[in-house]
């Protein structure tokens, strides 16, 4: 790869022909020039993004791409019902699947994943949400890679070269630029037949299909994408859902699911801690020996993505005690997705418990990739040996040995902790 001696000079001409966003472009950057690392971060976020582009340009720079596609399909939200469609086609063959295979990339780099991402061209084009059935020859090849078992073979043209940055969301994985579809042709679609099954029962609903398809040991990444564009569900039901949306709702529907049990489990008789540290996140999950309850608390240090330009730590947090949540959780997807992988663990124990989980996120965290970072890190986490106590107190003293935010700013902002102290002072009390 041939990179320019002063890269900002390349870079200031990519952000001008849309290659990277200037979004967050500052004085302070254009001083920079991603040189000095003003901005506090580890490493620079535009420079990150310009060189996984540089990559893939030279061989998207035309209106064609011809490429093994892993398979992957976006469904857009803005225009809601009309939306735009597309697949995700990378201008290489061969065995492509980890470039749109979250579960693949645990102890990937963020530079690893960026790059992944942007080697995806979106072709689009625009369909009503409905029109799952019979809207022509593109949606039926849409639909078909949704639920492909592995890569496909793809030909397409675009009206115009591809354009655009890589797209950065924090609730699905990023893509690459994209283009107008002009037409496409696709040659050995191998279904997947568990998928394929489900979609040929137009009786069943949707949220069954996908706990079947769960319950068979098929990724959640498949199921979210086969979701996403209407393969599931009585037929007068179906629709493309915005892959945000899909991912999402096939998090809180498995999770859901996996809690029906989970509460009719005995309590776990222990406090457990369980870390992990992945693309500079701390993450500290606590078991409380509690019936159900469940927070999610993230910490955004100074310089992350969602604090660019703060001083201060800022602190978010969503809950639910045992009935559930009327409402969406603030936190957005990455509550369900977390929510998801704890019940996974306390469902395979047949056991019922409270629990809080702690993030850290530090600087080094400077794009967000998707809410898959919290399902599959989480699960991650679960996967470590568990410290065990009996003790409340030691539960707090290994917390503050790991994380660097003081146990008692965690408390202060915890709904599920501050209601276990307050429970536990009125037990003394009471003499419980």
């Amino acid at each position: 790869m041939n990179i320019p001696s002063n890269p900002a000079i390349g870079l200031l001409g990519d952000i001008k022909n849309g290659f990277v966003s200037d979004g967050h472009l500052t004085g302070r950057c254009s001083i920079c020039k991603g040189s000095k690392l003003l901005c506090g971060k580890s490493s620079c976020p535009i420079l990150l993004r310009y060189y996984s582009g540089m990559k893939t340009r030279p061989l998207i720079d035309k209106e064609e791409i011809d490429g093994s596609t892993p398979p992957a399909v976006f469904v857009g939200r803005f225009g809601y019902p009309k939306v735009l469609v597309g697949p995700m086609i990378p201008p290489e063959h061969g065995n492509t699947e980890v470039l749109d295979t979250p579960e693949m990339w645990i102890g990937k780099s963020l530079e690893e994943i960026v790059d992944y991402r942007y080697r995806l061209v979106r072709g689009t084009f625009k369909t009503d949400i409905h029109n799952v059935e019979s809207a022509g020859k593109l949606v039926d090849i849409i639909r078909e890679l949704a639920m492909a078992s592995g890569p496909a073979d793809i030909e397409a043209y675009f009206t115009k070269r591809p354009a655009g940055g890589i797209s950065f969301h924090e609730d699905s994985q990023p893509f690459g630029p994209s283009a107008p579809l002009k037409k496409m042709s696709v040659s050995s679609i191998k279904l997947d037949h568990r998928i394929d099954k489900l979609a040929s029962d137009t009786d069943l609903s949707a949220r069954e299909a996908v706990l079947e398809l769960y319950r068979s040991g098929t990724l959640i990444s498949r199921i979210q994408k086969a979701f996403s564009v209407g393969a599931f569900g009585e037929k007068s039901r179906r629709r493309f859902v915005p892959t945000r949306w899909s991912i999402t709702a096939v998090d809180s529907t498995i999770g859901l699911e996996l809690l029906r049990t989970v509460k009719q489990s005995p309590l776990l008789n222990e406090y457990r801690i369980y870390t992990g540290i992945f693309l500079d996140n701390r993450w500290v999950v606590i078991f409380l020996p509690t019936s159900w309850r469940y927070e999610l608390i993230e910490a955004w240090y100074p310089k992350t993505i969602w604090n660019p330009y703060g001083t201060q730590i800022e602190i978010v947090n969503s809950w639910e005690f045992y009935n559930g949540r009327r409402t969406y959780a603030e936190i957005g997807g990455c509550y369900y997705a977390a929510r998801l992988a704890v019940c996974e663990l306390l469902e395979k124990e047949r056991r019922q418990a409270g629990v809080v989980i702690l993030r850290e996120a530090h600087p080094g965290y400077i794009l967000p990739i998707g809410v898959w970072n919290v399902r599959e890190h989480v699960r991650r986490t679960l996967k470590n040996p568990p410290k065990k106590y009996s003790e409340f107190k030691d539960v707090m003293l290994d917390i503050s040995n790991f994380l660097e935010i003081p146990v008692s700013r965690w408390m202060q902002v915890s709904a599920v902790l501050r209601d276990l102290m307050e429970q536990r002072r009125l037990d003394d009390f009471t003499g419980a």
